[in-house]
């Protein structure tokens, strides 16, 4: 059924459009660089990834004049809808937020090969997608190295989303990361077997600070941020966050947040688009890159000490020279040996 109009065809898909949060009413001028993107579940709002994709969006209509429009999914059943609703509509770039989006993206993609569209978190291998990935084990590794620095009980946890290979990225690196300050430091880890539920996510952490954990990393989505309130009870104890910036959600007990700047990476592969040298295949971004790393300990500088910041400075240094390799696998963790500095 061919669709005749844009109120047909967002009403063809099972979503929300964010047109009022975007700014835009009227459709795209003539020549305009044209930007969409199709959230996963967490949406927007998640004060995390999802949220830090959009930042790069209104980054890129800021700075690139860029038209900008978002699909939000509802469940994994809007991803395919959503991903053809923004491609019947000519945009030069459809962005995937999330590897959840992956076999969708890849059957979309090969439906549409004229079409550009661009996914974090997951690599396809389609010639019109640029797949955009993170060493989250870089910035991971410096959170759990901190973690160790700071614990008064030698005892820290990790809380994951899905047990997944992404998130087996954060696990591994900020496992290792402890066991360079602390090789015999406890590490407790949970999973949640969700990203969106903020409820488990509280409970969660409250078992884990009673069984003596005084550091929690979360890497979760909307789960930490139940995470997060769990820890407002909690005097001693800590959370370190995850993707954006969360330290400001419980000044004082959120240690420092793990930022994965998803923002940068939208960004560039627009202004990419928009010099007329788009990105192709696996970009992968870093903490050498600027794209990965810890926030500037705005609420917690006094409680870390400077000695200790000096001495995460230097683990910093380790890794963007090679010096240090965070593992990205269990297995590579089974392996890691600390790295004399």
């Amino acid at each position: 059924m061919k669709v005749k109009s844009l109120a047909a065809l967002l009403a063809a898909a099972t979503s929300v459009l964010s047109l009022a949060a975007c700014g835009h009413h009227r459709g795209p001028a003539p020549g305009q660089l044209t930007l969409g993107m199709v959230t996963d579940v967490g949406g927007l709002g998640d004060r995390s990834f999802n949220d830090s994709a959009y930042r790069g969006l209104l980054m890129s209509k800021a700075r690139l004049g860029a038209y900008i429009q978002v699909l939000q999914s509802r469940s994994a059943a809007d991803y395919q809808p959503n991903l053809t609703a923004l491609t019947n509509l000519h945009f030069g770039m459809v962005y995937a937020i999330g590897f959840l989006m992956g076999l969708d993206l890849d059957q979309v993609a090969k439906q549409h090969p004229q079409q550009r569209y661009a996914i974090v978190d997951a690599v396809i291998d389609d010639p019109n997608v640029v797949s955009i990935t993170f060493r989250e084990q870089d910035g991971s590794f410096l959170a759990g190295a901190l973690a160790a620095m700071v614990s008064k009980t030698h005892h820290i946890a990790f809380l994951g989303g899905q047990d997944i290979p992404l998130i087996e990225k954060f696990q591994a690196g900020y496992i290792a990361g402890a066991r360079e300050i602390d090789p015999t430091i406890k590490v407790d880890v949970k999973y949640a077997g969700s990203f969106d539920d903020v409820a488990a996510g509280k409970e969660i952490a409250n078992l884990l600070f009673g069984d003596g954990a005084d550091i929690i990393y979360t890497a979760a989505g909307k789960v930490g941020l139940g995470a997060i309130d769990a820890v407002k009870s909690h005097d001693h104890d800590y959370i370190i966050g995850v993707d954006s910036d969360q330290d400001a959600l419980a000044p004082g007990r959120v240690l420092t947040s793990m930022v994965k700047k998803v923002d940068v990476a939208v960004f560039d592969v627009a202004k990419s688009l928009r010099d007329g040298k788009p990105m192709h295949g696996h970009v992968v971004f870093g903490l050498k890159d600027g794209a990965i790393g810890l926030t500037d300990f705005k609420y917690t500088k006094q409680d870390i000490g400077a000695a200790n910041l000096a001495r995460l400075h230097a683990i910093q240094a380790a890794i963007v020279s090679g010096k240090i390799v965070p593992p990205s696998t269990l297995k590579a963790l089974a392996a890691f040996r600390p790295v004399p500095l």
